[in-house]
């Protein structure tokens, strides 16, 4: 799976459009992806990535970075054996997208505004 492009509120992937956040899990997306408290990432918001088990879990806390990612989500992934990635969207996609390119197991959830 690759992300074509990527601007503030919209992400094309493998030419599909999507204007909602995503999860990007193997050969699936999962749009209209909401969160329990909105620009905070809980381990609750992540049920579909950690069901598929990825090693690396690429997160865009957005264009401006302004989702947190809390210490127990981050520890909850890590006791999982899931590496996790955080950062600005723009940077997560090019994550993305160098991981999938090199064939790691990677699985992305991607806020596309803030």
């Amino acid at each position: 799976m690759r992300i074509d492009s990527y601007q503030f509120g919209e992400i094309v992937v493998d030419g599909a459009r999507y204007d909602s956040d995503v999860i990007i899990l193997g050969e699936k997306v999962q749009s209209n992806w909401w969160r329990k408290q909105g620009h905070s990432l809980a381990v609750e918001d992540l049920t579909s990535v950690i069901e598929v088990k990825p090693s690396v879990l690429v997160v865009g806390c957005g264009a401006s970075g302004m989702m947190d990612v809390p210490g127990a989500t981050q520890q909850f992934l890590k006791e999982k054996g899931i590496q996790l990635e955080a950062m600005g969207t723009y940077k997560a996609v090019e994550k993305f997208n160098e991981l999938s390119e090199a064939g790691v197991n990677v699985a992305a959830a991607l806020h596309l505004t803030c």
